[in-house]
């Protein structure tokens, strides 16, 4: 969280010690107090949270987490109005993250009785909120309904197609196919948007790994892979946010797969990529959950090192809800 939406990488990098990070660290630690640099002035989007802790975008996938290890028996198809109610308790008493616009907006569309079909608003920024669904659904078409489902505050098609290509990912991934292999054919499955962005990334990824290039010499060469990838926002604040580092998809879908593609075949890569996923910024927890769902199932559980285990706020409470998931039963 202390580099959540923090633009400056050098000033990330200066406050981390001039080397990637290694543990948690709280809303604007080490920082000076900022968690929101360049373009976005010094407030703080996690009130309440501390080291260890989740923003947002993890917050939703424990709470789609808890309604799928609360409806296991019988197992049951997913539905948004189903989980409403826990949704809107969990709102209501003490959420403890930022809530972000599109949340406020269908929360309010709910209380004055907007169908379910018809809730969500325009919003372009992918927020993946299924992982959970991989212990309870055995089919890509029932993961990837879920993927679009759980996303019930977006009506974007671009974010929705973004949490449904991860998803799909994610399953070819856990069922044996590699990253880059499952990356590349569900780009070609779902074509348009989502094929140009990929390509984008893995022309980026080529490029970033070729010692030939200019850009595989610079010193923060992931930094200008990703913000390269999408145009600025001048949304008048003091300086233009760069969307390859901002929350749309049209950045985070390709910046997760720059970082995937890289680190994959890594020793150690799940902890490379998630340490320079932080170390970059920008809405690095979006970036993060795709990165971690994809690598995660890739290099398995063991591949998280045991320090982050133990100073993660809701492992143990996370750990024990997974068990109860149907597939995970066992």
């Amino acid at each position: 969280m202390g580099s959540h939406y923090e633009y400056d990488v050098k000033k990330i990098y200066q406050a981390y010690g001039e080397k990637p990070i290694e543990k948690f660290m709280s809303p604007g630690e080490m920082m000076g107090g900022q968690t929101h640099g360049i373009g976005w002035g010094e407030r703080n989007y996690h009130p309440g949270k501390k080291a260890g802790g989740t923003t947002d975008y993890g917050d939703y996938n424990i709470l789609v987490l808890e309604h799928l290890a609360a409806t296991s028996e019988p197992k049951r198809p997913f539905s948004v109005s189903v989980m409403i109610p826990h949704w809107m308790n969990r709102l209501e008493n003490g959420w403890g993250s930022w809530i972000c616009t599109m949340t406020k907006e269908t929360y309010g569309q709910v209380r004055r009785g907007i169908p379910v079909e018809q809730l969500g608003g325009i919003s372009n920024a992918m927020a993946i909120r299924h992982v959970a669904a991989h212990g309870y659904y055995d089919t890509e078409e029932e993961i990837a309904n879920v993927a679009r489902k759980t996303m019930f505050t977006h009506k974007n098609a671009e974010a929705l197609g973004g949490g449904e290509f991860f998803a799909r990912v994610t399953h070819r991934v856990l069922n044996g196919t590699t990253p880059q292999d499952a990356i590349e054919t569900v780009a070609v499955q779902m074509g348009g948007f989502i094929e140009a962005k990929v390509a984008q990334a893995i022309a980026k990824f080529q490029e970033a790994t070729d010692p030939d290039s200019n850009l595989f010499q610079e010193p923060f060469v992931d930094d200008l892979a990703i913000t390269s990838m999408a145009r600025l926002w001048d949304i008048g604040r003091s300086e233009p946010i760069r969307v390859g580092k901002a929350s749309p998809t049209e950045g985070t879908l390709p910046g997760a797969v720059y970082f995937i593609l890289k680190y994959a075949d890594q020793e150690d890569g799940l902890k490379k990529a998630i340490q320079a996923n932080a170390m970059v910024g920008g809405d690095n927890a979006s970036r993060g959950i795709a990165i971690g769902m994809v690598l995660g199932a890739f290099q398995g559980v063991q591949a998280i090192p045991e320090e982050w285990k133990a100073t993660l706020d809701q492992w143990e409470y996370c750990d024990k809800l997974l068990d109860r998931l149907p597939l995970l039963k066992a």
